[in-house]
Formats: C-alpha cells, sequence, structure tokens
C-alpha cells in the first residue's frame, strides 16, 4: 500500500495514457510491404481511434459512430480470421458489388481508371528484385497509387459479389504481395480500429534505421 500511495501520480498517468490510446487515438509501426508505395517498412502511422466509432476501451463495443469510412481510406483492424492488426486500404463499401479482373478492380460494374507512373524495385524473397509497376488507382472519388508485380503469382482475379451490410472490402496498396480480403475475406464494422492520418516517424529498417526525414508527418488522408 506504501508503495501505491507513493506512485499514485505515475499510476493514474499510465492508466490515463492506456485509455487514450485505447479510446483516442494510437501509433501503428508497419512491418511489412503490403501497402507499398504508400506506406514503407520502418514507417510509424498516427492513427485516429474516433474517426469511425467512439469505443469502450479494450473493446469492440461501439457507444457512438462519429463518422463513415469512405473508399480509400487507409484503416487499422483486427484481421477477422486471427485477430491479428492490420493496416490496408478501404477498396469497397457495404452494399458495393465488386470485382477484379486481370488486376483491375470494378465496383458497381464502373471499372477503375488506372494512370501509370513509373516503375519500382522490389525484393521478395526467394525471387529476388522484381520490378514494382506504379500505377494510380481512381474509383470514383478515391484516387491513390498502388503497384503490382507482374512476376508473382497472385489472386488478380475475384467476384462479382456485394458487401454486406457494415462490412467493408480491405486491399493491400502492394497488389500483388499483400494478404487482405482475398484471403480473409471482408472486415465488420466493429473490427475497425481507426483511420491511418499521418507518417509520425520513418526509418529504413533494411538499411540500418537510416531516419527518413523527408517522409515525417507526411499526410495519407486523400485530397
Amino acid at each position: 500500500m506504501t508503495w501505491l500511495r507513493a506512485n499514485k501520480g505515475f499510476l493514474a498517468f499510465l492508466l490515463m495514457f492506456g485509455i487514450f490510446r485505447t479510446a483516442v487515438a494510437d501509433w501503428n509501426p508497419i512491418p511489412s510491404a503490403s501497402m507499398r508505395p504508400n506506406l514503407l517498412e520502418g514507417d510509424v502511422v498516427f492513427v485516429n481511434r474516433l474517426a469511425y466509432d467512439a469505443k469502450i476501451p479494450l473493446t469492440n463495443i461501439s457507444l457512438a459512430r462519429l463518422g463513415e469510412p469512405r473508399r480509400g481510406d487507409i484503416v487499422t483492424f483486427s484481421s477477422p480470421k486471427d485477430g491479428t492488426r492490420l493496416i490496408k486500404r478501404i477498396a469497397a463499401l457495404p452494399g458495393d458489388t465488386v470485382e477484379m479482373r486481370g488486376e483491375r478492380l470494378l465496383i458497381n460494374g464502373q471499372q477503375a481508371d488506372y494512370t501509370v507512373l513509373g516503375n519500382g524495385v522490389e525484393a521478395v524473397p526467394p525471387l529476388g528484385e522484381l520490378t514494382a509497376l506504379h500505377l494510380e488507382e481512381r474509383s470514383g472519388a478515391a484516387s491513390y497509387r498502388i503497384q503490382v508485380l507482374p512476376q508473382v503469382q497472385a489472386v488478380r482475379d475475384f467476384g462479382p459479389f456485394t458487401i454486406p451490410a457494415d462490412r467493408f472490402l480491405m486491399l493491400g496498396d502492394n497488389r500483388d504481395n499483400s494478404g487482405d480480403s482475398r484471403v480473409f475475406g471482408t472486415v465488420p464494422r466493429e473490427l475497425l480500429i481507426g483511420r491511418a492520418e499521418r507518417i509520425l516517424v520513418s526509418a529504413d529498417i533494411l538499411g540500418h534505421w537510416t531516419p527518413r526525414a523527408e517522409r515525417i508527418g507526411m499526410s495519407l488522408r486523400q485530397q
């Protein structure tokens, strides 16, 4: 009891910090290449937990709906398969009829528009360094960069199917190197954690943790 009295201020701080991080705002490190070219391994993103729902801390119970997820939002969520925290982009909304044909996304019968932006290089074990094709994908009001890896075996065709109520289709921007809704299905709204707003800090984890100052503060919101 003496220890508790002596440290009550610090314990109160930890409690409030925990509530803040589980109910208001959070951060999410990027551990994989699934969101290239927009998010890189070593980025740490700020997550707005109040973008969509106010929840009871440490639960998925929503107290109030504060906003509606939009097609093109980058979101963190718990995988419906095993609960792992993931970060992907919302590709289709409840009620949308969605399909993919040869990497091309179709929403409600309307094919997304694609513009070639250039090429990059990505190391994909055990295949080595592969050429990545960078594209701009425009689906309705949403516009964002993606990349494809033509040399990789991947799911490039699915659907059509209609997204159920309060569920969302998630895709990685690195379309041929992402475990997303093509693996675990659509994601229920209650598993959404929050919307990724911007990059807080960034370091090249594959290059001796060199800071990437040009990425710090970069916005992830659609214009």
